[in-house]
């Protein structure tokens, strides 16, 4: 298709919106504009889901989208611009503030009082915004003179003040699964339109193979990574752009695994019962050849903060801060001076005293709440001021030196013990006094 026949076939775009979207870095022309060339999100957006018909229906309400960079929170906001009839308004928490909200709120309430049209607003990175930024917003969301679509990398129950939450749905996000990159790369390849199907391209194998490791679930990584081979590399004498392996680990800054994917999941388990069995020497060991083979050192260390409450646990709390500190050390040092951190995380969590019990008491309350609920709280926890907690019985137990024997679980549940000291390391000093007292009552039955 020509310029020409581009500009009279959209007929809502003139000659230099055309321009600019050619122009466009790949990851934003390959950009899904309908509900079905969307990648991802079956939990959300699948096949009658509730958050699909909300959509198509053009009845969606307040929400947020929250989940990792490269899984689609805007492009799902670019779709909803595109399906509804309602008006569409895009602003970045980062570049807009107080004054630019408060004129989008009273154009869409002119927009809903005179002609009947809903306005939704999308705000990109949505946890940027300060309180005072926020409070603007929820007497135009309760009034329905907006419909918020915030849009954030970070979880919003942590980062955003809590009266814009409660006025929103939350939708999570999750990673994009290898295959769903791999089909949006081919479909990249093959599109003449907005893809490189019009450039005499090649790509390997083992090279594509490597652009979906490499992006990590970030699609627009990926995108970027396979545009920049593409744009990089010069033709062969017969004019063909060839992207091998090699040009791949270039363009994505991250080198191939030198493993198959059984040994690196074998020696992957090979680290974690190494930390478990307490060998730091095999847990170094295990680390370095996955670093050496390929392996992003943040997966080692995402591995080790679990371990940290899996396997130490409460048997020495510190396994957790040594452990997080090393991740947040290692994000802000890179390679190779970050390794020295891990190093000592690791050592750390494999000298540790070992227990469990974090992870029984889990297992435990999760089956108990499944199948065994019972929300009726006692009257005196009930949420009421403090005089009338005292007035209902409930025992403040600061006025009791700090503790003072009360239940505090439904009456059904009374007994059930979910958290199990297992007497290792520091749990040895985690006998309570209702233990103690339970331990009197039954010396004084035998």
């Amino acid at each position: 298709m020509t310029l020409i026949d581009r500009i009279i076939y959209n007929d809502n775009m003139n000659l230099f919106d055309l321009i600019q979207k050619d122009n466009a870095p790949l990851a934003e022309r390959m950009r899904p504009t309908t509900l079905d060339e969307f990648a991802g999100q079956e939990h959300i957006v699948g096949k009658n889901s509730l958050l699909r018909r909300a959509i198509l229906t053009d009845s969606l309400g307040s929400c947020i989208f929250y989940g990792a960079p490269g899984c689609g929170k805007t492009t799902l906001a670019n779709i909803i611009a595109n399906t509804t009839k309602s008006n569409f308004v895009k602003l970045n928490a980062v570049s807009s503030g107080i004054a630019d909200a408060k004129k989008v709120i009273e154009d869409a309430r002119i927009e809903k009082e005179r002609y009947g049209i809903r306005t939704y607003l999308l705000l990109d990175e949505c946890h940027r915004w300060n309180k005072a930024q926020s409070d603007c917003m929820l007497e135009a969301i309760e009034k329905g003179h907006i419909v918020f679509i915030g849009s954030t990398t970070e979880n919003p129950f942590v980062s955003m003040t809590r009266a814009i939450v409660s006025r929103c749905r939350i939708f999570e996000f999750k990673p994009l699964s290898d295959q769903d990159i791999k089909n949006t790369l081919l479909r990249a390849l093959s599109d003449k339109s907005k893809g490189l199907g019009n450039m005499n391209l090649k790509v390997a194998d083992d090279a594509l193979e490597h652009f979906v490791w490499a992006s990590d679930g970030d699609l627009r990584n990926a995108l970027n990574a396979l545009e920049l081979a593409a744009k990089s590399t010069d033709p062969d004498d017969n004019g063909i752009i060839n992207v091998d392996l090699t040009v791949a680990e270039q363009s994505s800054q991250k080198k191939s695994m030198s493993i198959d994917e059984s040994m690196y999941y074998d020696m992957l388990s090979a680290f974690c019962k190494s930390l478990r069995g307490s060998d730091s020497d095999a847990a170094l060991y295990w680390a370095e050849r996955l670093i050496q083979a390929g392996c992003d050192p943040m997966l080692i260390l995402r591995r080790l903060v679990v371990h940290s409450s899996e396997d130490v646990g409460m048997a020495d709390p510190q396994a957790l801060v040594v452990a997080t500190s090393a991740l947040t050390a290692y994000q802000n040092i890179g390679l190779p001076e970050g390794k020295i951190p891990l190093y000592n995380a690791i050592i750390y969590v494999c000298e540790a005293p070992k227990s469990n019990s974090v992870v029984m008491a889990k297992y435990a309350v999760e089956e108990v709440v499944a199948n065994r609920k019972d929300d009726r709280v006692p009257p005196y926890l009930m949420d009421k001021n403090y005089k009338a907690q005292k007035i209902s019985g409930y025992k403040y137990p600061h006025d009791f030196g700090g503790w003072v024997d009360q239940q505090y679980l439904p009456d059904t549940l009374k007994d059930e013990r979910f958290y199990k000291p297992l007497g290792n390391g520091f749990e040895k000093y985690l006998v309570r006094a209702k233990d103690i007292k339970a331990n009197k009552e039954e010396n004084k039955k035998n």
